[in-house]
């Protein structure tokens, strides 16, 4: 038996979850009602969600409280790129939008209620930072996370001795030994998530609403696959598809299938880690980036409602253009503190083109329908960009300080 861990935990991961993307794939096909199949998929995703809350609050209380100088200048240029990456992709949706306009059919209305306005998605967003430290852990709210364990990183590195620090140190070390036994169910898990997609949707989703998938599908893989790059390679200034490849491939890939930021944030520091990063950076960073770095939010936010202005024959000028991208940009980065995520913030971006919430909750009533294919993509992009601009930021950091490395090496690892 130990001979057979061995093995397995040695063994290329990403070709295991390939294996079991295909098995499930099949198994989702020829016997779609033997729902059993996909529950491996569902404890996998439930493992992670469990873990990730004090994996953060451990890891970022241990990062403050024995964090030196110099970091600072990392998170400048991350929270630069998360904001900057996400503008970029609601002017993507809006070239997207004006190349190839889709129509949607405005008929139900949902009864789900939106935020009233961005004061509201403000005021959630606080509300979840100051909340009970004990219900954010319990209920996942990473702000609230975020913010707390930050407040005690910097009263530990005040008060605290070193024995303490080195404590929190192994009690983090302890909880991300856990992850990476968590992880190693990864392809069994995909397998299940993989079926369960396959059994329950079917290719079906395509037929009504197949322009507005790729359209979707095509602005998220404009974003993925050529701005972040360009901005990735201008800060680098080198080739940085082979970092963006291995954050597709070991983030993006775990993400589409379990539409989970928080579920993806083990997985993160797990290939931040094989990237070399410090942890001090990226157990704040990763966590950061599930909540402010939304590209993909921005791209729904923008091509739904710039498809109900093209249902309705409203026509969209350059400023309000810039405005939209501006509002998406802002809600996108506030998606987190709204239940529902980015669909219920289309309403908000409806507004600015005076289109009541009748007519736009029909919109969000059609994310949900696409949502299987949406929400995959979305936070497939999102969260593989996490560990994209994480990476950029510390390595732009070491060549300012002249630290030079063989990157390519390192991304290969």
């Amino acid at each position: 038996m130990r001979n057979i861990i061995k093995k397995w935990t040695k063994s290329s991961l990403i070709l295991k979850i390939v294996i079991g993307l295909i098995i499930g794939a099949i198994l989702g096909v020829t016997v779609p009602g033997v729902s059993i199949i996909g529950l491996p998929g569902e404890l996998f995703v439930t493992a992670l969600k469990a873990i990730a809350p004090i994996l953060v609050f451990v890891l970022v209380s241990s990062a403050i409280s024995k964090a030196g100088s110099g970091i600072g200048s990392r998170f400048k240029t991350v929270i630069f790129l998360y904001m900057f990456s996400t503008l970029l992709a609601a002017m993507v949706a809006v070239a997207g939008s004006y190349l190839f306009p889709v129509s949607i059919h405005l008929s139900s209305i949902s009864n789900i209620t939106p935020p009233s306005g961005f004061e509201e998605i403000v005021s959630n967003m606080l509300l979840k930072i100051f909340s009970n430290p004990l219900k954010a852990l319990v209920e996942g709210e990473y702000l609230g996370i975020l913010f707390w364990a930050i407040v005690l990183g910097i009263a530990l590195k005040m008060v605290a001795n070193d024995t303490t620090k080195d404590v929190l140190s192994d009690l983090a070390d302890s909880i991300t030994i856990i992850v990476r036994g968590i992880i190693q169910f990864a392809p069994i898990g995909i397998m299940g998530l993989v079926f369960k997609s396959v059994s329950e949707s079917g290719l079906g989703i395509f037929t009504q609403y197949g322009q507005l998938i790729l359209l979707l599908v095509g602005c998220i893989a404009v974003v993925a696959f050529v701005t972040d790059p360009i901005l990735a390679g201008l800060t680098l200034k080198r080739n940085p598809y082979p970092l963006v490849f291995k954050c597709l491939r070991e983030s993006g890939i775990t993400a589409f299938f379990s539409r989970s930021s928080a579920a993806n944030i083990p997985v993160n520091m797990q290939l931040c880690e094989r990237l070399g990063l410090d942890r001090d950076f990226y157990s704040i960073s990763i966590p950061l980036g599930s909540a402010i770095n939304m590209e993909g939010a921005a791209i729904t936010i923008t091509v739904m409602t710039l498809a109900v202005c093209h249902t309705l024959g409203i026509s969209v000028s350059l400023p309000l253009t810039i405005v939209l991208c501006i509002i998406s940009t802002l809600a996108a980065c506030g998606s987190s503190g709204v239940a529902g995520g980015s669909l219920l913030l289309i309403p908000m971006a409806c507004s600015l083109f005076g289109i009541s919430s009748d007519i736009s909750m029909q919109a969000v009533a059609v994310g949900f329908i696409i949502g299987v294919i949406q929400d995959s993509c979305e936070t497939a992009l999102n969260s593989s960009g996490d560990a994209l601009f994480s990476a950029t930021a510390e390595y732009h950091d070491r060549a300012k300080r002249g630290e030079e490395m063989n990157y390519l090496g390192e991304f290969a690892k």
